[in-house]
């Protein structure tokens, strides 16, 4: 049995400045999955940088608000909220509120560096 507890993840700065915890990934771990699956803070004010990854992710809002931004399309986000990116697709999320956005990210396959371009 493997149980992942959020706050045993190190934290770390990801590519598009949002705060990361990896929960589950397969090159990491001995775990028959094609995807991985994160946990993501953008603070209040904060806009990720825009990217892109060749592989289709899915946020899950947990907390707070946010502003999606995907292929020049809008739209806000708040808690209960699913968002599917498909592959190629330009996307950032801006925080406007004034508490922490969080949100789980799933990537499949597994995210990769190789797979995403950074502006």
């Amino acid at each position: 049995m493997l149980i992942r507890r959020l706050t045993e993840c190190p934290e770390f700065i990801a590519g598009d400045n949002s705060i990361l915890r990896e929960l589950l990934h397969p090159d990491k771990a001995d775990l028959k999955l094609r995807y991985s699956l994160a946990h993501a803070i953008v603070r209040p004010g904060v806009t990720t940088r825009l990217h892109r990854l060749t592989t289709s992710e899915v946020y899950f809002i947990m907390e707070g608000e946010g502003i999606m931004h995907i292929d020049g399309e809008t739209s806000p986000v708040l808690p209960g909220d699913t968002v599917y990116i498909p592959p190629g697709a330009k996307q950032q999320i801006h925080n406007p509120g004034t508490r922490d956005l969080v949100f789980i990210c799933l990537v499949d396959p597994a995210w990769r560096k190789e797979d995403e371009e950074v502006w």
